[in-house]
């Protein structure tokens, strides 16, 4: 999934990054490096955190992110802060690239992850890869529908799907406690 991840933050970052005269060109892959970095830890610390819900609704997008949906903002959030601190870019550049190109690059996947005819992406595949394989086996992408517009349908106060969603909170904490997918993008960008 990272080099996949990679790839997709790379054709979402011409305009955003590399044409973007307030970017050096030698900054340029380390910050397709932070936004992959940003995108993979923000979907598996959302997860490990019990957001499930908020996870599961941006793939049920059809590749409109919401930017107002937590997971998205956080993702943005700890974007900008990578570039100012680690980078040095300045706020305002940091907080454009992040604005434009987190929202194309979630989009991209969305898109990707719900067209049949594309197998590079899949939902199960990719909470796989954050949760270590906790969810392998499962058919989320047939419980996706469950999570659109509240997990609690019938208003009877009984979630059904909550020992779904603590699997998958369990299985992301153990992922990052285990290094994580943190630790393989550092072998890809040499963090």
């Amino acid at each position: 999934m990272l080099d996949q991840l990679v790839q997709l933050v790379r054709e979402n970052a011409q305009q955003t990054v590399v044409a973007n005269p307030a970017v050096p060109n030698d900054q340029n892959e380390a910050i397709i490096g932070e936004a992959t970095h940003s995108i993979a830890d923000g979907l598996q610390n959302a997860l490990a955190s019990g957001n499930v819900q908020e996870v599961m609704s941006l793939f049920n997008s059809n590749g409109q992110v919401d930017n107002n949906n937590p997971v998205v903002n956080n993702i943005s959030g700890n974007l900008i802060s990578n570039l100012t601190q680690k980078l040095g870019l300045n706020s305002g550049a940091a907080a454009s690239i992040a604005g434009s190109l987190i929202p194309a690059v979630l989009g991209s996947l969305v898109k990707k992850t719900n067209d049949p005819a594309d197998n590079g992406f899949s939902l199960d595949g990719i909470f796989s890869s954050l949760t270590g394989g906790s969810t392998q086996g499962l058919n989320l992408s047939g419980l996706l529908g469950k999570f659109a517009g509240g997990l609690d349908k019938d208003g009877d106060g009984d979630v059904d799907l909550q020992d779904l969603m603590g699997m998958i909170s369990n299985g992301a904490k153990q992922q990052q406690s285990s290094g994580g997918l943190g630790g393989l993008l550092g072998g890809l960008f040499g963090r």
